[in-house]
């Protein structure tokens, strides 16, 4: 499939579930990129973003182009965007180390947003601050110390004392209506995330406040904590709704491209991979539109795993990649028997 296909359906599914298409979209869809990759340049801890990816400036480049060649014929707005670090310095991050940003930053509008949807989108933002929690032992780029977590400054990791962070206290992630408070209520914060090995992401563990922020933000928690609790189970309620709407039409897809499925079994794929919150392959972004490679790499994520010895294969210590090799033509031939 040539690259001005895979950008375009890359776009296709952006634009169908956010009504706007940025050209991490499409390098992330492309796959060059993972999220983590992404989270990285974000927090100011890699030069250019193109340093992370699995191709060179020259092939970003392309991919920015052919985006813009795409959204133009679709009559999509552009829109440029600043892109900020959540390091210290606060500095404009780069895309590659050469050229023009202007084409990487631009964000292409659908006419079907709203003007406050747009103004929302394309308005200066100051990203939060982020401090990492380290994976190996680092040390401090200005006094040699170390600590338990680090904030990257000219692309050096730095400890709180020496960034004058050290006064705030950590609150753990788990109530987002004391930490928004907090946050709110806190002249100066910063988001603490640690990166997540089994799901290779960085996940927010927290944020870093105030101590008189925090005693502020728990008072206004203990006010509306009964208006709250009804809030939070009608929210509830609404997503468990839309989870269910969204698995049918999943099962659905699996069975028109599978006809051959057993009973049950598209069900169970659908509430298996699109379960929320679990990162898997029904959750992205292309699932969601019932791409057809999405919904299929669902399916083959079930018949590697209870079709065949995969699983036990690893156990035995064999490698994923050649245990995938192993039982590539069981999956291939119970996929043709189903179709």
């Amino acid at each position: 499939m040539s690259l001005t296909v895979r950008v375009a359906k890359a776009a296709e599914i952006a634009l169908a579930t956010r009504k706007h298409v940025t050209f991490l979209d499409v390098v992330t869809g492309l796959r060059w990129l993972h999220t983590r990759h992404v989270d990285t340049w974000r927090q100011g801890r890699a030069a250019t973003l193109s340093e992370l990816a699995a191709v060179d400036d020259e092939r970003m480049v392309q991919a920015a182009a052919l985006l813009r060649d795409w959204a133009r014929a679709q009559g999509l707005r552009p829109a440029a965007v600043p892109y900020l670090s959540g390091s210290r310095d606060r500095r404009e991050l780069r895309f590659t180390r050469e050229g023009d940003q202007e084409a990487f930053r631009t964000h292409w509008l659908s006419a079907e947003l709203s003007e406050a949807r747009v103004r929302q989108l394309t308005a200066e933002k100051v990203p939060d601050l982020v401090v990492v929690v380290p994976q190996k032992a680092w040390t401090c780029a200005d006094c040699g110390e170390t600590g338990p977590y680090l904030i990257m400054e000219e692309e050096r990791p730095h400890c709180l004392t020496c960034t004058d962070l050290d006064h705030l206290v950590l609150l753990p992630a788990g109530n987002a209506t004391l930490s928004r408070r907090a946050k709110k209520e806190s002249t100066l914060s910063a988001v603490v995330v640690e990166f997540n090995r089994r799901r290779k992401i960085y996940q927010r563990v927290g944020v870093l406040v105030e101590e008189a922020a925090l005693a502020l933000a728990e008072e206004q928690c203990l006010a509306d904590e009964e208006v709250r609790l009804r809030r939070r189970d009608r929210d509830r309620e609404r997503r468990d709704h839309q989870d269910e709407e969204y698995q049918a039409r999943m099962a659905a897809e699996i069975a028109r491209l599978f006809p051959g499925c057993p009973d049950g079994r598209a069900e169970e794929i659908a509430r298996h991979a699109g379960r929320r919150g679990s990162g898997r392959v029904g959750r992205t972004a292309a699932a969601k539109v019932l791409d057809e490679n999405a919904i299929t790499l669902a399916v083959v994520a079930s018949v590697r795993h209870l079709d065949t010895d995969y699983d036990t294969l690893l156990m035995q210590g064999v490698p994923r990649m050649l245990a995938r090799e192993r039982i590539r033509e069981k999956i291939e031939a119970k996929l043709a028997s189903w179709r």
